[in-house]
């Protein structure tokens, strides 16, 4: 009987490299704009773009691509996800993945196999056995109405069926919005558009491509691997429980998955000096001797979303303080870390005031042993560049933090010579 192959064992800078460029980290910006093809690359590495309703700076779904490509139409989005037509086929679809999510058309049904772990909108079960004729009615109107929102649907199926109390909080909703919810998640509806950040329904075979209609559709185990093998390529290495958060899979099923990948020679384990856990890769995984650049990082971007990994790889403890009282937080509302080659150096608090037309900065913080002139330097060339990005006059640096009174001085420096 042939013995297994040794496992390799790599440091943690290596792993840290390997990361970086499985997200798209090590690879040149575009020379001329960025066009739907670098979109759809960008896609092929990541896999995902998390949507958030915080607009403090920028969308959440915006940003990973900026990071990565720098400034770009923020349309070519737009028009990939919630806009199709004959001669350009909608890229992007929206489901529950790592969070609610783009992700490409392709893999929607993968989502839906039951690999992942039961959605809360499982809970809205019991209301559908209640109600059974609400579905009926809601996806009636959808067919008949739709693209359409869930306030409108609450009018078109014969108004509210509870009425909300006044004061109410924007999580009661009403039944209408619950099966809207429920739906969505068994993929019996998705998103046609978005208006002003809402979502309007509409039925899948309306959205989605023919071919991914057409398509064959995937057991939970073989959707399990082709899942695990995605989030592998976009994480470079990783461990068991990296590479089930990518797109919170069920446990059993991502362990499961990943047994066959290795015993298929799909995946291969590797030893990560410091890491706790054995690590996995794909088979020839790329890994640069060095990584250069810079990008300031949304904290919904992938290559840094669970936080434990992100400490692990980088020694960078982030949490997000957006629910934190104000006197209680660290470092502020909105934190971006800054990815400086290869490291993360420093973090900032940023918020787009686009009355004033500027981008604030209340807070910037060094990490331990940064090169404060060059990250200052760097930190406050990317934050110009953002607020250029963003259709905003300037950049104005607050008080908080150690890099706050030479990032101002460098802001500074740099609106005078424009």
């Amino acid at each position: 009987m042939t013995p297994p192959p040794a496992v390799e064992t790599i440091g943690a800078a290596a792993a840290r490299r390997a990361a970086l460029a499985a997200q798209g980290f090590a690879d040149p910006r575009p020379a001329g704009p960025v066009t739907r093809r670098h979109l759809a690359r960008t896609l092929d590495r990541i896999r995902l773009l998390q949507l958030d309703s915080v607009n403090v700076a920028v969308r959440a779904h915006y940003m990973p691509l900026y990071s990565r490509l720098g400034p770009y139409q923020r349309e070519l989005v737009d028009d990939a996800a919630w806009s199709h037509s004959a001669r350009r086929p909608r890229l992007l679809a929206e489901y529950w993945a790592h969070e609610a999510s783009l992700l490409p058309v392709e893999d929607w049904p993968l989502l839906r196999a039951g690999a992942k772990r039961d959605g809360w909108w499982r809970h809205y079960g019991a209301l559908v056995e209640r109600h059974p004729g609400l579905v009926d009615d809601v996806l009636a109107a959808v067919k008949e109405l739709g693209p359409i929102g869930a306030g409108a649907l609450e009018t078109a199926v014969g108004g509210p069926s509870r009425p909300r109390p006044p004061g109410a909080s924007w999580w009661e909703r009403s039944d209408v919005k619950r099966i809207c919810e429920y739906l969505f998640g068994i993929g019996a509806l998705t998103t046609g558009t978005r208006r002003h950040f809402q979502r309007l329904y509409d039925l899948p075979e309306r959205v989605l491509p023919p071919h991914v209609l057409a398509a064959p559709a995937p057991s939970q185990e073989e959707a399990a691997r082709a899942l695990v093998l995605r989030s592998a390529a976009a994480l470079g290495v990783a461990t068991e429980t990296d590479l089930r958060d990518y797109y919170r899979l069920a446990p059993a099923a991502n362990r499961a998955a990943l047994l066959a990948l290795v015993e298929a020679g799909e995946l291969e384990p590797v030893e990560v000096r410091g890491w706790a856990r054995p690590g996995y890769r794909v088979p020839g995984a790329r890994l640069p001797r060095r990584i250069g650049g810079r990008a300031l990082l949304s904290p919904f971007d992938p290559l840094i979303w669970e936080r434990s990994r992100t400490e692990r790889i980088f020694g960078f403890r982030y949490r997000i303080e957006i629910y934190v009282p104000e006197p209680k937080r660290e470092y502020g509302y909105y934190v971006f870390p800054f990815l400086l080659d290869g490291e993360l150096v420093a973090r900032v608090d940023i918020k787009a005031d686009r009355r004033a037309g500027v981008l604030r900065v209340p807070g910037a913080f060094a990490e331990p042993g940064a090169d404060l002139p060059r990250v200052t330097a760097e930190l406050a060339g990317a934050l110009r560049e953002m607020a250029d990005w963003l259709e905003l006059d300037g950049v104005v640096a607050g008080e908080r933090g150690d890099l706050a009174a030479p990032l101002a001085s460098a802001v500074h420096a740099s609106h005078s010579l424009t």
